[in-house]
């Protein structure tokens, strides 16, 4: 099995369950399922030396939102020390050889090496020839978009044929041009075919070139269901069309991640501290198995253990805990959900409801800052604005997709892509990664923008980019989503506010990340954003971010933001390609490029889509678009 290190977040995205990286000798491995994350190479099973129940951790929501029993952290490599009985020593994460083809630059010959496959290997016709010529895996495959993957087939494609007969040896030419076209695939029978066209595919999905056109007789070549990150020759039934592909295209893989802020589960009753040591290790671990005895769980039966952990709390209290952690429920009579809202932005309206005042809580502290304070009518254009000097945040990879970020596929067919053999009840787990950093909350005027985005110019600038989605939906298959001026306009603020914000506080551009709070649901709307840092340990961060929401430094980064945002170096270009057919990823964006208004695809939570300064700072030709208008700022 080749070797490589790779940080634990890492196997979380972008190299998950079912993506590619290139090792460090060169070989491109795709990471195995979840059968076998918590074994060792060498094949021990020494029980007395491992305990996975070190990596194991619970994030009630998710939990509940991703329907699993809890989370595990992916496994850190431990050199094993003669002598010392390490436990959890050796583990490491399966990654399989992949694509299987393979072929050698002198001679061109194709051969097919097992995914178990170590090492270089060298080429064997050169080898009868007396030369030493190493095989280098091919740079194309083949995939659907349920997310099936396979090797490109570079036999049936040169014969023309679904079921050729030939196994003469196949050599991958290259003719000299840059494109496709100039990729050949010929059989020493004397077939041969290029490979140009091979990625192309309808707008509606519908047909790719490749099924299409492989067999001459006409029948499509469907995918095959393959799924090499399971080590299984077995294939499902799939119905998609098979597109070509590069294994190194930013299309061949897209993590699905869920991710939550934590918010603690204390009642009147609980306190978040005995709660939040319930949640953790030994007693997690001791609920875990108490609960599936069947029987009910007693404050006794954690006391006759665990007594100096329980010491400050009284059995009524621990009765309380035991209850929150058993069966999820927590009264919260700050929830103002509606019965229509979906779960994900059910998710966030907790989370917003809680960031909006202060707390003291271990892994959430959260400072309320006076607005009255701030210069340069601050609090006209904000209601409220939280410091938050530290928090958590879990991402678990909840399966993944290829071709499109989206697909039609349910929660469960994703999960079920992640394994093997799908675990069930108390043994359903995920992966996911736990980061502590810093942020900063805003929460927008609500009076202020419903009258703004109400205005008969600014839904007109927002109509082009929604029915510009609306054809991409259509056509790719994306989720259907309401997108208004509120959604577009707090998005590309919060672009704004992070670019300016890595000048100001000296975190790098890809440290920070958005969090958006947005609901137009009558009776409790949200219009909130969260910036926060995404790099932080165990500890936190060091308090650079926060300190740009205090009064003195808050006002003129916001300043600062604006006043670049109302002339970008691509104008008036970039400003009048949103009435031109759009820009950026799908084109999905108003007045937003790279020089403006784009930050890191890992900060963002859309892609780098639904963008539009105007809607901030108004247009060159009409100021009233914007919700800022920076005279009053001044």
């Amino acid at each position: 099995m080749p070797k490589g290190p790779l940080r634990r977040s890492q196997l979380i995205a972008p190299f998950g369950v079912g993506a590619m990286v290139v090792v460090r000798d060169g070989t491109s491995v795709i990471s195995g399922g979840l059968d076998h994350w918590f074994e060792r190479e060498s094949g021990e099973t020494d029980s007395r030396t491992l305990d996975t129940q070190e990596f194991v951790f619970d994030e009630w929501r998710l939990q509940r939102l991703l329907r699993c029993h809890h989370f595990c952290l992916p496994p850190d490599y431990r050199e094993k020390r003669r002598g010392q009985d390490m436990p959890n020593s050796s583990l490491t994460i399966p990654f399989l050889r992949f694509p299987q083809w393979h072929f050698c630059r002198q001679c061109y010959r194709l051969d097919e090496l097992p995914l178990s496959a170590r090492g270089r290997i060298k080429c064997p016709e050169c080898q009868e020839k007396g030369k030493s010529n190493y095989l280098v895996q091919v740079p194309f495959i083949a995939m659907c978009d349920q997310g099936h993957i396979q090797d490109f087939p570079w036999r049936e494609w040169a014969h023309r044929s679904a079921a050729s007969a030939c196994m003469l040896p196949l050599r991958l030419i290259s003719t000299g041009g840059a494109s496709l076209a100039a990729q050949k695939v010929k059989c020493d029978c004397g077939a041969e075919r290029t490979l140009s066209s091979i990625t192309e595919a309808t707008s509606d999905r519908s047909e790719t070139f490749l099924s299409k056109n492989l067999d001459s007789s006409g029948t499509v070549f469907q995918c095959r269901g393959s799924r090499p990150w399971l080590s299984t020759q077995e294939n499902e039934l799939c119905p998609r069309p098979l597109r070509g592909s590069l294994r190194s295209a930013s299309n061949v893989y897209f993590a699905d991640i869920r991710s939550a802020i934590y918010l603690p589960r204390g009642t009147s009753a609980a306190p978040s501290e005995l709660v939040a040591l319930m949640e953790g290790p030994p007693l997690s671990t001791l609920l875990t198995i108490l609960a599936g005895t069947g029987r009910e769980v007693k404050p006794e039966d954690l006391r006759n253990l665990y007594a100096q952990l329980l010491r400050p709390y009284a059995d009524a209290e621990i009765a309380a805990g035991i209850n929150i952690i058993l069966t999820g429920k927590k009264e919260d009579s700050t929830d103002q959900s509606s019965p229509d809202e979906d779960q994900q932005i059910a998710l966030r309206r907790a989370e917003f409801n809680v960031l909006r005042s202060p707390r003291n809580d271990s892994q959430l502290l959260i400072k309320a800052a006076s607005l009255d304070t701030y210069e340069n009518n601050i609090s006209g254009f904000f209601s409220k604005l939280m410091l938050i000097d530290k928090l958590r945040e879990t991402r678990v990879l909840a399966g993944f997709s290829r071709a499109f970020p989206e697909s039609d596929q349910t929660l469960e067919q994703k999960k079920a892509m992640l394994w093997r053999s799908v675990p069930q009840g108390n043994n359903s787990w995920l992966p996911a990664y736990i980061v502590y950093g810093e942020g900063i909350f805003l929460e927008l005027n609500e009076e202020r923008l419903q009258i703004w985005e109400k205005r008969i110019s600014v839904i007109d600038r927002v109509r082009f980019l929604v029915d510009r989605y609306q054809r991409n939906q259509q056509a790719r298959g994306l989720r259907v989503r309401q997108i208004g001026p509120r959604f577009i306009f707090l998005h590309t603020l919060a672009h704004l506010l992070m670019n300016q914000l890595t000048f100001e506080c000296g975190y790098s551009s890809a440290s920070l990340r958005e969090r958006l709070y947005v609901s137009e649901t009558a009776g409790a709307p949200m219009a909130g954003i969260l910036i926060y840092t995404a790099a932080g340990d165990a500890e936190g961060t060091m308090g650079g971010l926060v300190r740009m929401g205090k009064q003195g430094y808050f006002e003129p980064m916001v300043l600062k933001a604006l006043e670049k945002a109302t002339w970008c170096s691509a104008d008036p270009v970039c400003m009048e390609m949103g009435s031109r057919g759009g820009q950026g990823p799908d084109n999905c964006n108003l007045a937003a490029c790279h020089n403006c208004g784009l930050v890191p695809e890992t900060a963002c939570e859309e892609f780098n889509r639904f963008l539009d300064r105007a809607l901030v700072v108004g247009s060159l030709d009409n100021s009233d678009i914007g919700y800022f208008r920076l005279g009053d700022l001044k």
